[in-house]
C-alpha cells in the first residue's frame, strides 16, 4: 500500500499486499539449504491451479523471510492434495523452494536491501499513534460498509456502491478519524526519516513523496484490511479473475487530482483507441473508496491546489497471472477483444444473410 501527496505525487500510502516482502530477516529452524527429511519425496509434485477452497491453512505468523505470512497462507490452498497434511516445515520448505524458482538473484539482493532498511526502521521507529497497528472495525470503518461486508453478499455490497462505469465501483468506507490518524502518522514518519537523515524507499521510482506503509510497521494490520475487508468485495462483485486496486482518499484540502479511466484492456490492446462509453472521470472524496480491476486503464490529472493524499491497496492473483501467461479468457474481461469479437459475429451473420439472398434470389415460384 502506499501513500501519495500533492501535485504530481502519487497521492497514496502504499502498501503493497502480498508482495513477498517480509518484515523481518529470514530465521531458519534448521542450517540454510538443508530440508527437512520428508520434503524429498514432494519434490516433482505441482501447484494446483485452483484452491483447495475447504482446506483450512495453517498459521504463518510467526514465519520471517522473503514473503509475507499471508502469502504461505493463500499459497497452502493450492498445494497438492499429498501435501495438504503434512507437517507444517514440509509444507513451508516446499512452498519457499516453489517461490525460489520465480527470483532471480538480481531481485533476490534487492529484496535483501529492502529487508535490511525495514528492519532498521522496525528498530527504532517510535508510532504516533498505536492504534493504527491493529485492527479495530469500528474505529476504522464506517458502520455500513461493515454490515455490507458483514452480511457478505452481493446485494449488501451494492447496496452502499455506486457503479458509474462498468467495473469501477465507488463507496464510503473510512472513519474521518482513521483518515486524520493515518495521516498524522504518515507524516510523524517523515519527520523521523528526515531526522535520522535516512534515505526513504518510494512506492517507484514515478513517486517522489509516497510512503510504504508495510515499512513501518502497518503491515500485519494492511494484510487483514486486504483479506477480511476488501477480498469480499472483489470476489463478491466477480473481479477476482484479476487483479484489483482499492483507492481511498484520505485528504486534505485540495482541487483537482481527479482520476480518470480509458477501459479494460489485454496486453495486446494496451495502446487500442478508447471508445467515448469507456471514458470517466472520478472525483475524489476524502474517506470514500473505489473499487477497479487492475487491468483498467487510469490515471490521476495533477493537483491544481492543496494536498491531496491517497491509501492505495493492490490486491494481486498469482491465478490471473498464470491465466495472463498462457493468454486464456481475455475475450471475457477486455474491452477490446469483446468488439472484436462482436465485430466478427457481425460479419459473420451479414455473410450467412448475404449467402441466402444469393440462393433464394434464383429460386422459382
Amino acid at each position: 500500500m502506499a501513500l501519495e501527496g500533492p501535485a504530481e505525487r502519487r497521492d497514496e500510502v502504499q502498501v503493497a499486499m502480498g508482495n513477498g516482502n517480509g518484515v523481518a530477516p529470514s530465521q531458519p529452524s534448521r542450517p540454510a539449504g538443508r530440508p527437512p527429511a520428508a520434503a524429498a519425496p514432494y519434490a516433482d509434485r505441482r501447484l494446483r491451479l485452483n484452491p483447495n477452497a475447504e482446506h483450512k491453512p495453517q498459521d504463518y505468523s510467526d514465519v520471517r523471510g522473503e514473503y509475507a505470512p499471508a502469502v504461505y497462507s493463500a499459497l497452502e490452498r493450492h498445494l497438492p492434495p499429498s501435501l495438504l497434511d503434512a507437517d507444517r516445515d514440509v509444507k513451508l520448505h516446499f512452498m519457499r523452494d516453489i517461490l525460489a524458482r520465480y527470483w532471480p538473484q538480481g531481485e533476490r539482493n534487492k529484496v535483501q536491501r529492502h529487508r535490511e532498511y525495514r528492519q532498521r526502521i522496525l528498530h527504532l521507529y517510535k508510532p504516533l499513534h498505536e492504534e493504527l497497528y491493529n485492527m479495530h472495525p469500528s474505529v476504522f470503518f464506517l458502520p455500513t460498509f461493515l454490515e455490507a461486508v458483514r452480511s457478505n453478499t452481493e446485494e449488501s455490497f451494492r447496496s452502499i456502491m455506486t457503479e458509474p462505469i462498468p467495473g469501477v465501483y465507488s463507496f464510503a468506507m473510512l472513519q474521518p478519524t482513521f483518515c486524520e490518524m493515518l495521516l498524522e502518522e504518515v507524516e510523524n514518519f517523515e519527520k523521523w526519516v528526515h531526522a535520522m537523515k535516512f534515505k526513504i524507499m518510494r512506492p517507484n521510482t514515478m513517486n517522489k513523496y509516497g510512503a510504504v506503509l508495510d515499512d513501518f510497521g502497518l503491515e500485519a494490520m494492511l494484510n487483514q484490511f486486504m483479506q477480511q475487508f476488501i477480498a469480499p468485495i472483489s470476489k463478491g462483485f466477480h473481479v477476482d479473475d484479476s487483479e484489483v486496486t482499492l483507492n481511498v482518499c484520505l485528504g486534505k484540502q485540495f482541487s483537482g487530482g481527479e482520476l480518470y479511466f480509458r477501459g479494460i484492456r489485454c496486453e495486446n490492446h494496451v495502446n487500442s483507441e478508447t471508445q467515448h462509453e469507456e471514458m470517466y472521470d472520478y472525483t475524489h472524496i476524502p474517506g470514500r473508496a473505489v473499487l477497479h480491476r487492475g487491468r483498467h486503464r487510469h490515471g490521476a490529472r495533477a493537483t491544481s491546489s492543496g494536498l491531496r493524499i491517497n491509501l492505495l491497496l493492490w490486491c494481486r492473483s498469482s491465478v490471473f497471472r498464470e491465466m495472463k501467461k498462457y493468454q486464456k479468457d481475455f475475450p471475457s474481461w477486455c474491452g477490446e477483444c469483446q468488439r472484436e469479437k462482436r465485430e466478427r459475429q457481425s460479419q459473420c451473420v451479414k455473410a450467412t444473410k448475404m449467402a441466402f439472398l444469393r440462393g433464394s434470389g434464383g429460386a422459382t415460384i
